[in-house]
């Protein structure tokens, strides 16, 4: 069973999943992260550069279920990690943790983080918590607020037209810039 089946089935209702807001926020998610699955939108320049790596890494992503950014970026870190087997992926719940106090964003606990650790422990490289186009956007509304219903639809959009692609392309950026 996964993070999405506990709190949809009701195995794990603390905070924030006592209420039903964040409860459709994971069932919602888990049909993202299925679709991506599913799809499996990984491309061949990203399979060579993680099949390159030729050394241990232990991926950790902060996430959480109910967050949006994740569910688009968390299956495609997931499909990454399985290409090679030099990657151990952990998923860490961002609110059951203290790690993210580590990898704040602009002084907050922004999610997915992707950090890469070596087998010594030390950071290789980290990333997140979403791609940088749609960060961009994000910091727009932030600056300009708007209505949370039109910030979601303009974010869900890019990620559904970018289809992983730049996830991807920045992992693979910073795995390069290791070997």
């Amino acid at each position: 069973m996964n993070t999405f089946d506990v709190v949809i089935t009701g195995e794990n209702r603390d905070a924030p999943y006592d209420k039903d807001a964040y409860v459709n926020y994971v069932k919602m998610n888990k049909r993202r992260n299925d679709r991506w699955l599913k799809t499996q939108p990984i491309s061949e320049s990203t399979i060579k550069a993680i099949k390159s790596i030729d050394k241990a890494q232990k991926w950790i992503l902060i996430s959480e279920p109910w967050c949006g950014d994740a569910a688009h970026s968390t299956p495609i870190i997931q499909l990454m990690s399985e290409l090679n087997e030099n990657i151990d992926l952990e998923i860490v719940l961002r609110d059951s943790s203290e790690l993210i106090e580590s990898y704040l964003t602009n002084g907050g606990k922004s999610i997915p983080i992707l950090i890469s650790r070596d087998e010594n422990g030390e950071d290789l490289f980290v990333w997140g918590p979403r791609p940088r186009e749609i960060q961009s956007f994000v910091e727009q509304f932030k600056e300009n607020p708007v209505p949370f219903e039109e910030k979601n639809a303009v974010v869900q959009s890019w990620y559904n037209e970018d289809k992983g692609q730049k996830t991807q392309e920045e992992i693979v950026y910073l795995v390069n810039n290791l070997l």
